[in-house]
């Protein structure tokens, strides 16, 4: 018997050293503010303890464009975009609670509500009335979700590869009964959530795994730098992130129903790259059938982040698009 208290403890040895080898602790908050948060970023409090990590870029007096990233991303995912927009609109970026330089929510809510109510008290922080709304994977939910709650406030909505209509049957196109997104073939989408080894993650998150998991999101492979892994590593371990996605990952999917989505009759902008493994093309289709005013542009060759993966021909369709609303003065109130 004495053979296996041994045999254990020299396991558990192993394992409490391997654990020390392998852990990858928090970055420092200091120095990824001094790294990612530089002019022209601003941390604005939004209440409840939380301060947003924000860009505001253009003219104050421009039609305003806010636009929000995807799970595990930040508001860096829309610098192409930005550099492109921010001669002849007003852009505002953020990053959600739970992501970048903003961190955990103090509350521990990544319901939708709170993400929505998160929208609206940057835009009444910066003095948004109504504006352009954008998002891409889970920020593309969180904006269809703020068009459905307040309505008044958007003038058109620029989907890209959105989430938040139902799972649907790849064989029919149709809705099915689902309560949790697979992960669609993302590593690390997947092994957040397995329960047990996702705890592991909070504590050990190689950047060979971010790496991965960038790498099968896109199909545009440039897109996947040295420099981009770097930021989609240190971010996620900002302090409190990781926590928050795992919390996020533990919730039941929560899509928007096919009423609700029918609803919003705002001018819709959907971009979708037909390669995406994460949310298929049929998704997008499938919006454009039930949103009464969109159009659907799908990019062949092109995966999970057309913003990055196709700058110029999305700009391409997304600037004359962005053209209809210049004279629309209540844009700017």
């Amino acid at each position: 018997m004495r053979w296996v208290w041994r045999g254990l403890l020299a396991l558990l040895g192993v394992l409490v050293i391997a654990f020390l080898i392998f852990r990858t602790p928090d970055t420092d908050a200091a120095e990824m503010r001094a790294k990612y948060g530089g002019p022209p970023s601003q941390f604005v409090d939004i209440g409840d303890d939380v301060t947003v990590h924000l860009r505001d870029e253009g003219p104050r007096d421009a039609p305003a464009i806010v636009l929000l990233h995807g799970s595990n991303a930040d508001l860096h995912t829309w610098e192409p975009w930005v550099a492109a927009l921010k001669d002849d609109y007003r852009v505002i970026r953020f990053d959600q609670v739970g992501h970048g330089l903003t961190g955990p929510d103090p509350a521990h809510d990544y319901s939708r509500a709170n993400y929505v109510a998160d929208i609206a008290e940057v835009a009444d922080a910066l003095g948004l009335n109504r504006f352009i709304l954008g998002g891409n994977s889970m920020g593309g939910k969180h904006a269809l979700a703020f068009a459905v709650a307040h309505p008044e406030r958007v003038a058109g909505l620029v989907l890209v590869d959105g989430s938040g209509g139902p799972m649907l049957d790849i064989d029919t196109g149709k809705p099915e009964t689902k309560k949790k997104d697979s992960g669609g073939g993302n590593i690390g989408f997947t092994i957040a959530r397995m329960p047990g080894v996702n705890l592991l993650v909070e504590q050990i998150t190689p950047r060979s795994l971010i790496a991965q998991s960038l790498d099968q999101s896109v199909s545009v492979k440039s897109v996947v730098t040295e420099a981009a892994v770097d930021r989609y590593w240190e971010l996620l371990r900002y302090p409190g992130n990781r926590r928050a996605t795992l919390e996020r990952f533990s919730q039941a999917y929560d899509p928007l129903t096919e009423a609700e989505i029918a609803g919003v009759t705002v001018p819709t902008l959907i971009l979708w790259g037909e390669e995406d493994r994460l949310i298929p093309v049929e998704a997008g289709r499938w919006l454009d059938r039930t949103m009464p005013d969109s159009t659907l542009v799908v990019y062949p060759g092109i995966g999970h982040l057309p913003q990055e993966e196709a700058v110029k021909d999305t700009l391409g369709d997304l600037l004359p698009w962005l053209d209809t609303f210049t004279a629309q003065a209540t844009l700017t109130e």
